[in-house]
């Protein structure tokens, strides 16, 4: 079997694990803590970044940060991973879906504004596959609005807008390390501060609510309880695993950019048929490509059904990805009523290919040519 995903080791991990081992600090906050953190702020020139034990405890935080309420409103897109929605939830909020672009699973701009209300604190933008959403129209409402914008970027690491780093726009931001994403540390994550007046507070936050940084640091005599906050900081383990992973992004992102455009040029017979059997993913110009994954976009759920069944029997893994949120279990009741008629779409007809840094070449021809079989 062809497995959708494996994680890939650069072969530093474990001599960086026993390094931290050896310094006797593993409870996080330690060299390679602040080296990971150090090399996002100067490569990407994020103010300031913090490790955390995942991207959902990032966007918890970021709630936290909005100071979410009981009875505010947070615009997020309906076709996303739970954690989009589920961090403000947690605080309070009710959220507020927002259908996808035509041309990509995006949050669409343009329908937005339409769903401010005064009880409206924040917009989160989720870069699907690494593609950046449409962010100086986002920021355009929000400063229009007095709005405070998170990018939901676990799937965007060194992606860009308009030659911006996705991450680096809003005011908060959130990183996934999740064995899943392009650089790994298992499981991981990290929240980025764009906006100066969240700095202290988020750092305050991560320390379980004390103001221990500072103390640390010789800004204070004496540290203790001064905000909410909880154990959002990782282990010097994730972060020694993590150190071992950035330093070999560039090979990492190059291979990966390689499979995605393999896979692109050797599928596009298929879309631009004349019948034009699937979609590919769709590069806006504003948006660079940073391969996190590759999907299709069939005509309808039985096609994509009986496409995922012939890849399997043919021994190639293919999944499909999110079921819209506002449909789900737990919040059908809680959502307005509209129809999203794009994140259906999306939710229905999505397949995502096998994608990741060992992934040979002749098997993602081979694969390929899989699907080119099932439409002759």
């Amino acid at each position: 079997m062809i497995d959708f995903n494996r994680p890939h080791l650069t072969g530093k991990e474990t001599h960086y694990i026993y390094q931290a081992v050896a310094d006797g600090k593993l409870s996080g906050n330690g060299v390679f803590t602040k080296k990971c953190q150090q090399f996002f702020e100067e490569r990407y020139g994020f103010k300031k970044c913090l490790l955390t034990t995942s991207c959902t405890d990032s966007l918890e935080m970021a709630a936290i940060l909005c100071d979410i309420q009981l009875g505010d409103e947070v615009i997020v897109p309906s076709y996303t991973f739970v954690s989009s929605a589920l961090a403000f939830v947690r605080a309070g909020a009710k959220i507020v879906f927002a259908d996808s672009m035509k041309e990509n699973p995006n949050i669409d701009a343009e329908k937005i504004e339409a769903l401010i209300t005064p009880c409206t604190k924040a917009i989160v933008s989720v870069h699907y596959a690494g593609v950046a959403c449409d962010m100086d129209r986002i920021m355009e409402i929000a400063e229009k609005h007095n709005l405070i914008v998170v990018e939901d970027a676990a799937q965007a690491i060194s992606a860009e807008y308009k030659g911006r780093p996705l991450g680096s726009i809003g005011h908060l931001s959130a990183f996934s390390f999740h064995e899943t994403k392009n650089i790994i540390a298992g499981e991981g994550g990290m929240l980025c501060i764009n906006d100066e007046r969240f700095i202290r507070r988020a750092e305050i936050i991560w320390e379980k609510g004390t103001n221990r940084a500072e103390f640390f640091r010789g800004e204070v005599n004496k540290y203790g309880w001064v905000d909410t906050g909880s154990s959002f900081l990782p282990s010097e383990v994730i972060a020694a695993f993590l150190w071992a992973q950035l330093e070999h992004m560039d090979d990492i992102q190059a291979r990966r950019k390689h499979l995605w455009e393999l896979y692109y040029t050797h599928l596009s017979p298929l879309a631009s048929s004349p019948n034009s059997l699937i979609t590919l993913p769709s590069l806006p110009e504003y948006a660079t490509n940073n391969a996190h994954m590759f999907y299709l976009v069939c005509k309808s759920l039985e096609q994509r059904t009986a496409l995922i069944k012939h890849l399997k029997d043919n021994g190639i893994q293919a999944v499909f990805h999110y079921l819209s949120l506002h449909s789900s279990p737990y919040y059908m009741d809680k959502h307005d009523g509209r129809a999203l008629p794009e994140c259906d779409r999306y939710a229905d007809c999505l397949v995502r290919l096998p994608m990741f840094y060992d992934l040979k070449d002749e098997t993602a021809i081979d694969i390929c040519n899989t699907i080119k079989a099932f439409f002759a």
